[in-house]
């Protein structure tokens, strides 16, 4: 069957998922296009035959989303987005894809649309659109926000794969919940500790730096700002897939925003973690309390010292919790392997009856 299989640019999460599901996809015999941006284009590009689009971005401040600078960065990008729609409309042309499968990037499910081709979303974002869940009451109008911003970037999917670590009632029946989808590299970590709190930071965030000062009998090894600097407990540590998983594995703790690809990771090696959720994106928002609901570590608003100090003090907890994971190291080894995932995305390449009915629908 020949794909094309649309990934978000946007963070490296996309792009490791969807690498580990093009290993599987190219094994299974199929012929896949890879279409993404920046990271994912980067990432996929090495390995995979991949075509290079322009695509949307977050931009923020602070730990913060900042709406005017985010709009005026994405309307600077609007005659490269126009450029890049017409070369995947060719490549759709040229390529006759059987299927999309698209990991919330919105071009390739509008064409598949365009196309009338089976579409099939793999991502965490269709578990807030498909996924029943509680969230607080200050957070109902964003969360109302989100679900429509999904349902903008990718049509109606006619089957949802959503990955997650919090699992809720589905609100229809071609939606299908997993665990998250773990790297390869991920699942070949035997998780140890030795000693130092792992730190991931996408943007500035001097606050959260500032307050390590304050605990100069811990050890803190930083990742995000390109530098090999130490400063005083503090080892900043320029950007290496494979020195970074060696930190994750080792660590003590993480210490990091809430995005759901390191969280995912850091609870499957059963890494306690302190989760600042940028504020204004209501995903980090809602993985903040679900990190919380399972007892695997604590969200916070704010870095501070008595942020910190409350979440050493309760490591032995997270912890411990921790060691009851379904999908952790010690409980589940075969979680690495995304079995589940790959093996209902099997079933519904291989299902006429599936593909028949999505096809007779688009007619």
């Amino acid at each position: 069957m020949r794909i094309v299989y649309g990934v978000s640019g946007e963070g490296s999460g996309h792009s490791s998922r969807a690498k580990e599901m093009g290993v599987h996809l190219i094994g299974q015999g199929h012929e896949v296009r890879f279409v993404s941006y920046d990271r994912g284009y980067r990432s996929l590009s090495a390995t995979f035959e991949c075509l290079q689009i322009a695509g949307l971005h977050i931009v923020s401040v602070e730990n913060q989303v900042s709406p005017s600078r985010t709009l005026l960065h994405n309307l600077r990008l609007l005659p490269a987005l126009i450029r890049s729609y017409r070369a995947l409309k060719a490549l759709f042309r040229e390529f006759k894809p059987d299927c999309v499968i698209c990991d919330f990037e919105p071009m390739t499910a509008r064409l598949a649309k365009t196309f009338e081709l089976p579409l099939i979303s793999l991502d965490n974002q269709h578990r807030m659109r498909y996924m029943q869940y509680d969230a607080p009451q200050a957070l109902r109008r964003d969360q109302w926000i989100t679900e429509r911003v999904i349902s903008l970037m990718v049509p109606r999917p006619d089957a949802a794969l959503a990955t997650t670590f919090y699992f809720g009632k589905l609100k229809n029946e071609r939606t299908f919940l997993f665990p998250p989808i773990l790297r390869s590299e991920v699942g070949a970590l035997m998780p140890t500790d030795q000693g130092h709190h792992l730190v991931y930071l996408t943007g500035a965030y001097q606050a959260l730096l500032e307050s390590f000062k304050s605990f100069p009998e811990e050890r803190f090894v930083v990742y995000g700002y390109d530098k090999d600097e130490k400063v005083g407990n503090v080892q900043f540590k320029p950007f290496s897939v494979q020195g970074f998983l060696d930190d994750l594995a080792s660590a003590k703790s993480v210490i990091a925003t809430a995005g759901f690809t390191l969280m995912s990771e850091a609870m499957y090696l059963q890494k306690p973690y302190l989760a600042f959720p940028m504020r204004g994106q209501f995903e980090q928002e809602l993985n903040g309390l679900c990190l919380e609901e399972l007892g695997f570590g604590m969200s916070s608003e704010r870095a501070d010292e008595s942020c910190l100090r409350q979440f050493f003090r309760h490591l032995p907890e997270y912890t411990e919790a921790l060691g009851r994971y379904e999908y952790g190291a010690s409980n589940c080894p075969e979680a690495s392997k995304n079995t589940a995932i790959c093996r209902k995305l099997d079933e519904l390449l291989a299902d006429d009856a599936f593909l028949l009915r999505v096809l007779q629908h688009c007619a």
